[in-house]
Formats: structure tokens, C-alpha cells, sequence
């Protein structure tokens, strides 16, 4: 989330964009653009649209498949909102109104990209911290899960995720609008909104989605193990066991890896820059933006392709069938 000022190294002004040339006084588009630039864009270009494509499929299969019209899938809906609308916003404004062109020539676009990847950004997190807390119901508490987890308590939650995302937003474009105006004479408050920031869009629900997984592999690790218990000491029950603890821990590894390995980068380095510890050039910045949100082009595949139901639903989508007939109410598998 390319927001706040961001952690930069403001120290130099060259010709360092691969694609522009850049001075103190204006930039220009390079008449020449150089092969790098080429493949830069194609690569960009391909990630916006794969992104767009991803999540507009979780969109259509929710929306029309009535066997997906539960209240965990409307957690998975707004997931996929947010990130389709950073593949169809986010990251082409990024490609035009980069943070190293803003940081040179900001002017009104660039403000409205940078409120842009922090809100969504922002959204894209908190919905994947709902889903952790709905998991979390279905797999340890899967009797109070129907009475925890309904459709009030689901429209409350996105709710919340979208008008949180929201504040954050205006907190950091806040932010650096005193930056611009007072300077040091209110460097306290600006550092605070520098530092809530990150911890309601990245740390906060960062160490609840930890917590909420690391629970539930112990529990489905604990259910396997009853499972076998149960059952007896049969051997044949073993390498069910073991399939299960398998697959358990592959799946909340991808899940957390995959968030990890995205937004980690940018916030540890942020939270760097903020507390005076370190710098980062403007280069690595940007790229360690790009990083966090190619997330929301992973999302699709990890959340919607773990069920079995929405692997149908995107075979009836990609094939045409839905065009040809009503099968609003196929039984998915």
C-alpha cells in the first residue's frame, strides 16, 4: 500500500525508472522505451488482467451458482470485490501514477492512487482475517457455528472491514497532508497515524489470522488423531491420519505463506523507515508495493480452489454451459 509518504530514500534524483526519464524540474515518457521497460509492462499488464480474471470468476460463481449463496462465501465475495477492484484499479494506476512518479510530481491522481491501494489494500486483509474467524467456528466450535456465524454477524463484519479500510485510508492521506503543511511542529501526531495505520491493515490481523490457523491445525490434528483413537490402533487407519495432518498443514501453510511472503516485506520495511532504522531506496519500494499486491491476484486460487464446488462452478463458467441454460440450481461437487 503505497501510502503515507512511505519508506524511502529521498537522498537523489536520477534517471532510475526503466521507463521515464526523470529530473529535478519535469519526467517524460522514454521515446525509446528499452526492453526492460517492455517486458516490465507485459508482466504488469498480465497480472492486472489474471487478477481481474481470478476474482471476477469467485464473483460470477457466488453471485450465480444459489448452492454458493451461504454466508461464508459472502465473506469469500467481498474478498474477491476488493481484489478485483486492486487487478481494475489499483495496479494499472500504479503502472501510470507509479510511487516513484508521485514522489517527484505528486499531484491529485496520484493522491487518489495512494487512498486507493490503502483502502483496498486495507479491505483485501481484513476480509481474509473474517474468513481466518469463520474457519475458526466451523472447525473448532462447529456447534455454535450456525448460531456464531450467520448472515447479521457476516454483513457486520464486511461492514466493518469496508468502513475500517476507509479510515485508514483518510488517516494516512491525513497524514501526509500535515507532512506537506506543518512539517516538524506536529511530528508526534503524524507519527502516530504513520504507525495505527499499519497495525489495523497489516500486524493487528496478521497475528489474529496466526492464531486463529495455528488453532485450527491443532484441532484438525486433534480430530484425526480421536479419529484413529476411536477406531482403534488399526494400522490401516494410519496413513488416513497422516493424510489428514498432511493435508491440514499444507493448506494453512499456503494460506499464511502466500500473506506472509506478499505484505511482510513492505510493512517490516516501513515500520523500519518510521521508526528511523533504516531507509529504503525508491526502486525496492516500489517493487516490495507490486509484491504486496500480487496477493490479490493469489487469492482466487488459494481460497476458492481449496473447494471443490467452485472448481465445478468455474468448469460450467470457462465452458459457456450458464449461457446456454439455467443451471442456477446444479448441484456442484
Amino acid at each position: 500500500m503505497a501510502g503515507g509518504g512511505g519508506p524511502v530514500n529521498r537522498s537523489h534524483v536520477d534517471d532510475i525508472h526503466p521507463c521515464y526519464q526523470i529530473n529535478i524540474v519535469s519526467f517524460t515518457f522514454k521515446s525509446t522505451p528499452s526492453t526492460i521497460c517492455v517486458l516490465l509492462y507485459i508482466f504488469l499488464s498480465s497480472v492486472s488482467a489474471v487478477t481481474v480474471g481470478g476474482n471476477l470468476l469467485v464473483i460470477i460463481s457466488i453471485v450465480y451458482f444459489k448452492q454458493l449463496h451461504t454466508p461464508t462465501n459472502s465473506l469469500i465475495l467481498s474478498l474477491a470485490v476488493a481484489d478485483l477492484l486492486v487487478g481494475f484499479l489499483v495496479l494499472p494506476l500504479n503502472m501510470k501514477y507509479s510511487p516513484l512518479l508521485c514522489f517527484y510530481y505528486p499531484d491529485l491522481l496520484c493522491k487518489v492512487r495512494e487512498s486507493l491501494d490503502v483502502t483496498l489494500g486495507t479491505a483485501s486483509i481484513l476480509n481474509l482475517c473474517c474468513i481466518s474467524i469463520d474457519r475458526y467456528y466451523a472447525v473448532c466450535q462447529p456447534l455454535l457455528y450456525r448460531t456464531k456465524i450467520n448472515v447479521h454477524v457476516i454483513m457486520i463484519m464486511i461492514v466493518v472491514t469496508w468502513c475500517t479500510s476507509v479510515l485508514v485510508a483518510g488517516g494516512f492521506l491525513v497524514a501526509g497532508m500535515n507532512i506537506e503543511k506543518c512539517q516538524e511542529n506536529c511530528f508526534l501526531g503524524i507519527l502516530l497515524a504513520s504507525m495505527l495505520g499499519p497495525i489495523f491493515s497489516f500486524y493487528l490481523p496478521a497475528v489474529i489470522m496466526v492464531s486463529i490457523y495455528l488453532k485450527i491445525f491443532l484441532v484438525a490434528r486433534k480430530q484425526a488423531r480421536s479419529l484413529q483413537n476411536t477406531n482403534g490402533h488399526s494400522t490401516k487407519y494410519g496413513p488416513t491420519v497422516r493424510k489428514v495432518e498432511g493435508k491440514a498443514t499444507r493448506t494453512l501453510a499456503i494460506v499464511m505463506g502466500v500473506f506472509l511472503m506478499c505484505w511482510m516485506p513492505y510493512f517490516l520495511c516501513y515500520a523500519a523507515d518510521v521508526l528511523g532504522k533504516a531507509s529504503m531506496p525508491l526502486e525496492v519500494y516500489e517493487t516490495l508495493v507490486w509484491l504486496a499486491f500480487f496477493n490479490s491476484m493469489l487469492n482466487p486460487f488459494i481460497y476458492a480452489l481449496f473447494y471443490s464446488w467452485f472448481q465445478s462452478a468455474f468448469r460450467l463458467i470457462l465452458s459457456g454451459k450458464i449461457f446456454q441454460g439455467d443451471f442456477s440450481n446444479s448441484r456442484l461437487s
